[in-house]
C-alpha cells in the first residue's frame, strides 16, 4: 500500500483547500477529525473520527490505514477531557496532555506533535504540501501603505512579537501609533469585531491613518500546526473595522484563496502588504 497522509481537519477554509490540492496531486489521503468538530469539506468524504481520550487507538487505526505522515489543517478548539472515556494505553499520555492543556496554544501543539512523532508518524505543515499559499515580501494590492501605515505596522509588529514571547496571540491592530486591540484566545475575527464595535473610536485624528491589522507567527512558533491564516473574510472584517490595510509577516502567513483575497481588498480600497520580518 502506498503510504498515506492523514489530514487532521478543523474548521475554516484551509482543510477543503488542502484536500482539493492533495487529491489533484494524486496523494493518498485519509481525513480525520476530532469529535464535535465539523470541517466544511466538499463531497462529504469519508472521515475517521477520534477523541483525545482514546488517542492511542486512533494511532493504531492510522497505522492500519497505511498512514505515514500527518498534516494539521484548520482551527480546533480545546476539547474537554472526560476521564471515564480514557483507555489504559492512552492514560499513559494523560499527564503530558493535562500539563499541555494548561499552557498556551503553541506549547499545547508542540506536545501534540511530539505524541504523533513518538507514535511513528512524520508531521508536516500545510505549506510543505501547498507552498504557494504563503506569499513572499511585497505589496499584493493596487493600493500600498503610506509612511504612516508603515509606522503603524512596525508598532504592531513590536506588539505581536512581545505577546508571542509569552505564547499569546498572533495579531494586533494599531492606528496612528496607538494599539486598539490585540488578538487573544477568541481569535482574529473577535479582535476585529471589537475594533469595529468599540475601539475604532480611539483614533485621535479622524483625518489621519485609519490603522492596520498585523498578523505574524509568534517567535519560535511551531508552524507545522499553527501558521497564521488570513483570507477574504479577514478583508471584510478589516473593512468593517474601518482599517486602511492588512499587513502580514512575509513567508510565515497563509493566504487562503489569494486571488479572491486580493480582489476583495482592492474592492474595499484596502492594501495588503507582506512585510519582511
Amino acid at each position: 500500500m502506498t503510504p498515506r497522509t492523514a489530514m487532521i481537519a478543523g474548521t475554516g477554509a484551509l482543510p477543503a483547500l488542502l484536500m482539493q490540492r492533495m487529491v489533484a496531486a494524486g496523494l493518498p489521503l485519509v481525513i480525520a477529525q476530532l469529535e464535535d468538530v465539523a470541517p466544511d469539506l466538499p463531497g462529504n468524504p469519508p472521515v475517521e473520527h477520534f477523541c483525545v481520550e482514546r488517542l492511542v487507538p486512533f494511532f493504531d487505526r492510522l497505522h492500519e490505514l497505511g498512514v505515514a505522515r500527518v498534516v494539521f489543517a484548520g482551527a480546533v478548539s480545546r476539547p474537554a477531557l472526560d476521564p471515564q472515556r480514557i483507555d489504559p494505553r492512552s492514560a499513559t499520555l494523560l499527564p503530558r496532555l493535562v500539563s499541555a492543556f494548561r499552557k498556551g496554544d503553541d506549547a499545547l501543539l508542540r506536545t501534540v506533535i511530539v505524541l504523533f512523532e513518538e507514535a511513528g508518524f512524520e508531521v508536516v505543515g500545510p505549506i510543505e504540501l501547498t507552498p504557494e499559499l504563503v506569499p513572499g515580501e511585497g505589496v499584493l494590492t493596487a493600493a500600498g501603505p503610506s509612511d504612516a501605515d508603515r509606522a503603524d505596522a512596525a508598532r504592531a509588529a513590536q506588539i505581536v512579537t512581545a505577546l508571542g514571547a509569552v505564547d499569546v496571540g498572533q495579531g494586533a491592530v494599531v492606528a496612528q501609533g496607538l494599539c486598539l486591540a490585540v488578538e487573544t484566545l477568541p481569535g482574529t475575527a473577535a479582535m476585529l469585531q471589537w475594533v469595529a464595535d468599540v475601539a475604532g473610536a480611539g483614533r485621535p485624528d479622524p483625518a489621519g491613518a485609519r490603522g492596520v491589522i498585523y498578523k505574524a507567527a509568534k517567535p519560535g512558533q511551531e508552524l507545522r500546526v499553527d501558521m497564521p491564516v488570513i483570507g477574504p473574510d479577514t478583508v471584510a472584517q478589516a473593512a468593517a473595522a474601518g482599517l486602511g490595510g492588512i499587513v502580514i509577516e512575509a513567508g510565515r502567513v497563509i493566504i487562503l484563496d489569494r486571488a479572491a483575497t486580493v480582489a476583495a481588498a482592492d474592492a474595499a480600497g484596502l492594501f495588503l502588504w507582506a512585510r519582511p520580518s
